[in-house]
Order: C-alpha cells, then sequence, then structure tokens
C-alpha cells in the first residue's frame, strides 16, 4: 500500500506568509510532516540489495541514521527516492496493536549493525503485518515461519538460517505480549482523615507508562524530597504535607504533577513510489498530569498556654496567654481564627506543695476554671476567675490542660493525633494561699464612773431667835442626838450581860 507525501500549497504569497504557516503546521500537526526525499541506502542484514532479486533483501534499510523495515511483504525493496513522513499512528491499514508491536521490535532491536539480529526483526515484523504473503512470497507452501524463513536463508546465508528462525519466534513471542498502551489517565491526591498533614498521591497511568512527580506543598515520606522518579503506576505514595511559607494560616492545596510516556502504538513511516513502505521506530508518547486537592487541608499547630493566678476577694483569678508553638495560629477558610478551649482543675493542699510533672496522687478538684479563645482575636491574654469562692483556707494550685477530645469538630482538624498540654503541677504562677482572717477585735468599753457623795454644807450659824427659844445652838442639836443614841445602845448591852449572869447563878 501506498501512500504519496501530501501536496504543497503553492499559494502562498510571500516567504513570510510561508514560514508561518510552516511553524503552525509544525506545531499544530508534526506528524503530518514531510521530510525531502532520500534514497534508501542498504542497511544491515542478508540477501542481495536491489528492488527484486532471486534472494531478496532480508535486513534493514537505511535513510539516515535510522534502520526502517518492510511493512508490506511481497513488494520491491525499497531502494529509490525515500519519503520521511514522521510519526504515524493510523497507516497502512494496521491496527493499535500491530502497531505497537512492530514499534517495541524494531526500537528495542531493530537499529542495530547485527546482520543476524537485523533478519530476525525483518522477519518478525513481515509477520506480524502479513503472516500469510511473509510465508509464501518466495515460493515456500507450508505454515511454518521457522521452515518458510530456512526455504530463503539456505540461499542468502545457511550458516545463519538457524539462528534467524531462533531470533525471528522469540521476537514474535515477545511483540504478542506487548499491549497497546493507555495514554493518559490521573493523578490522585489523598488527606488523611485523622491527619491532614498526611495522605498519598497515586498515579493512574497505564501499567507500562515510566515517569515521575513533583509535589508542591509536600514532599514523599520516605525520601523528604518533592520529586520522584520511576513512579509505578497504581502505586499510592504517602506524602507529608505543609503549609507554604508567608501564609496567613488558611487552609492551603497541595499540588501534584506528572509527566510520563508510554510505547507509541505508531511507527515512523518511510514511503518509496512503486516500492516498500518501511517503519522506523516511533518516540515513546508523552504526556502531562496535574492534580490539587479536593478540599483543602487545615493548618495544623501545637498552642501553648502561660498562666499567672492571685487571689480576689476569696476566688481564684487567673491570666492566661495563649500562643501557637509553631509561631502560626490557624484560620478557617474565611479568614477567621480558629477557637480553642482550656481548662483547669483547683487543688487544695494544707502546705505549699512541690512542683512535679504529674497530680499527686489522691487530691481532687475543689474548683474549675474554663476559657475558649475568641475567634476575632486568636491567641492573646484572658482572664477568668472561678464562679464561687474557695472552699477555705489553704494553698490553692490550678493545673491548666488542652485536649483535642476537648475540642469543636471544626478545631480538632488542626491538632495534632491525640494531642494532649498538661500544665505543671503546683507552679509558683499558679499556686495562692488563701489564709484564715483574724477574728474582729471587741471594742473596751468605758469605765464606769463611780458616784462621789459630796459632804453636807456647813450648818447656817444659829439666829437669835432659835438660841432664845432652845437654849442650844441651832448647830449643836445634830450631836446631841448621835450622844442620845450612844448612851442607849450601852444600856441595852449591860441589861443584856446582867441578864446572863444571873440565869448562869440560878
Amino acid at each position: 500500500m501506498h501512500h504519496p507525501p501530501p501536496r504543497r500549497r503553492r499559494r502562498a504569497t510571500s516567504t513570510a506568509l510561508a514560514l508561518i504557516i510552516a511553524t503552525a503546521a509544525a506545531l499544530s500537526a508534526p506528524a503530518l510532516l514531510t521530510s525531502p526525499a532520500h534514497a534508501a541506502d542498504r542497511g544491515t542484514g542478508f540477501g542481495t540489495w536491489a528492488p527484486l532479486s532471486s534472494t531478496g533483501w532480508h535486513g534493514s534499510m537505511a535513510v539516515g541514521d535510522v534502520h526502517t523495515y518492510c511493512i508490506h511483504p511481497g513488494l520491491p525493496v525499497a531502494t529509490g527516492p525515500t519519503t520521511d513522513h514522521g510519526i504515524q499512528t493510523e497507516t497502512t491499514g494496521l491496527s493499535p496493536q500491530q502497531l505497537v508491536s512492530i514499534n517495541h521490535l524494531v526500537t528495542t532491536y531493530g537499529q542495530t549493525d547485527d546482520p543476524v539480529q537485523a533478519a530476525s526483526v525483518g522477519w518478525a515484523v513481515k509477520a506480524i503485518v502479513d503472516r500469510d504473503t511473509t510465508l509464501h512470497s518466495w515460493g515456500y507452501e507450508g505454515d511454518s515461519l521457522r521452515a518458510a524463513i530456512d526455504h530463503i536463508m539456505r540461499r542468502a546465508s545457511p550458516e545463519n538460517s538457524a539462528a534467524i528462525q531462533d531470533r525471528a519466534e522469540q521476537y514474535l513471542a515477545e511483540a504478542a505480549t506487548i499491549r497497546v498502551p493507555r495514554v493518559g489517565g490521573t493523578l490522585t491526591l489523598t488527606t488523611d482523615t485523622d491527619d491532614p498533614t498526611r495522605g498519598t498521591v497515586t498515579a493512574n497511568v497505564d501499567p507500562d507508562a515510566t515517569g515521575g512527580l513533583h509535589l508542591d506543598g509536600a514532599v514523599f515520606a520516605d525520601t523528604g524530597a518533592a520529586d520522584r522518579s520511576g513512579v509505578v503506576a497504581g502505586t499510592a505514595y504517602p506524602i507529608l504535607a505543609s503549609p507554604p511559607a508567608g501564609t496567613d494560616g488558611r487552609p492551603y492545596a497541595v499540588r501534584a504533577r506528572g509527566a510520563f510516556t508510554v510505547r507509541a502504538a505508531a511507527v515512523r513511516l518511510f514511503t518509496t513510489p512503486g516500492q516498500q513502505e518501511s517503519a522506523g521506530p516511533a518516540e515513546p508518547h508523552r504526556f502531562d498530569l496535574t492534580a490539587e486537592d479536593a478540599t483543602p487541608r487545615p493548618v495544623r499547630f501545637s498552642p501553648r498556654i502561660r498562666t499567672l493566678a492571685h487571689l480576689d476577694d476569696g476566688r481564684f483569678v487567673d491570666e492566661v496567654t495563649f500562643s501557637p508553638g509553631e509561631g502560626l495560629w490557624p484560620r478557617h477558610a474565611d479568614g477567621s481564627l480558629v477557637s480553642l478551649r482550656a481548662r483547669a482543675d483547683i487543688y487544695r493542699t494544707g502546705a505549699f506543695p512541690a512542683e512535679a510533672a504529674e497530680i499527686p496522687a489522691g487530691l481532687t478538684p475543689v474548683a474549675h476554671l474554663e476559657l475558649t479563645t475568641d475567634p476575632a482575636i486568636g491567641p492573646g491574654t484572658y482572664t477568668t476567675v472561678t464562679t464561687d469562692p474557695l472552699p477555705g483556707p489553704g494553698v490553692y494550685t490550678a493545673v491548666w490542660r488542652i485536649e483535642r477530645t476537648d475540642q469543636d469538630p471544626a478545631t480538632v482538624a488542626h491538632l495534632p493525633t491525640r494531642y494532649s498540654w498538661i500544665e505543671r503541677f503546683a507552679t509558683p504562677a499558679q499556686t495562692e494561699q488563701l489564709v484564715t482572717p483574724p477574728p474582729p477585735s471587741s471594742p473596751t468599753p468605758a469605765p464606769t464612773p463611780t458616784a462621789t457623795l459630796a459632804p453636807p454644807p456647813a450648818p447656817a450659824p444659829p439666829s437669835a431667835a432659835a438660841l432664845a427659844s432652845t437654849g442650844v445652838p441651832g448647830g449643836g442639836m445634830p450631836a446631841a442626838g448621835g450622844l442620845a443614841a450612844s448612851a442607849i445602845a450601852a444600856g441595852i448591852v449591860l441589861a443584856v450581860v446582867a441578864r446572863r449572869r444571873a440565869a448562869a447563878t440560878s
């Protein structure tokens, strides 16, 4: 079957226009371009280098530095001017399976200076195209490829006939295993549901495709590199993602690019008017693939808190400063800062306890504190106070904690798996003493004043009238009354004594 070269346009109005058309054609349809015709030269093989001969030519034809092989058994050897039509995927009525098999043989084994190998490729290629014609072109009437090869090679190179038969059968068997490749494919990125910094990338391409991958926003977990060669189709490669430099904490996406090649179901076609069409090697088909996370990955962080406590009116007051361990507080897609919840338990002891990494056994909380950061503020210092007064005197210490399991679902994804941060027990900044206030002092009563009797006023001197009526001065009457009373008392005493004596003598 013969395909003449395409006609050239003759209506170009200028050299510049012709150059533009040629360039555009080269970019849009390079397979349709043809090279100027050159006479094919004798390649590598056995037999007679002539269009027609009693032994024929069994091997390659050289067109420039390319070894080509006949794909039309029975036609004259292409010794005349030969035109290179470039890579063709549909030519001479060959199926994709035939094309990929021929391309494999002429690429893998056909570019050789070994005449036995070249002759073996020639026989295998013709058998792939048209087995029946290949067997019977030289008068052989049976159905054995080995016998058909020996029928003619006994004349062309009898000493190499057996080796050519062996290799031709080997090449045919190998070519039959070459599958028509799938051109193109997809890349798949996955995100670990429990840890968005982890995931996989998979190249869903033809099993025979070869190529590599490049990651943006992630590295391969086993190498720490963003590039990987020798990618195997269908293999899920673990990756480690990280937010880009300069991010403000919003979710980010990992991107993957892949460059792959597959064996082409095509040949490089050469034609010679009135003679053979021949096939040279077609370069592998190259294609690129890209992928991006379907859902952006949340930025992860390891929050910390710093605390400073004091007592106020019998209540525990704590100033809690939140900060990200990595220096970046994550945001949601809308730009709001991720909210974080922290809780504290307050313990009471009779004396100042020693600082420790863990809470001593036997202690139970007597009060609790809780804080949630403001999505408009994020990290910073927040103040909280116990709702009720502390239960009594003692030494109080608060222990703060941040736990992944204690967060809202929107926050959980931003924390490492099983994340838990717990403050040390009895740090100086978190320990305060509440003392018993002294009893109120009772006021000392003022002494009761003692009444003082004033001496009676001196009697006024008696008047002349009084003296005249009594003959006693007015001032002597009280004294006379006192003497009278004494005399009466003394008389009573004497009478009592006398009565007792009389009773004693009788």
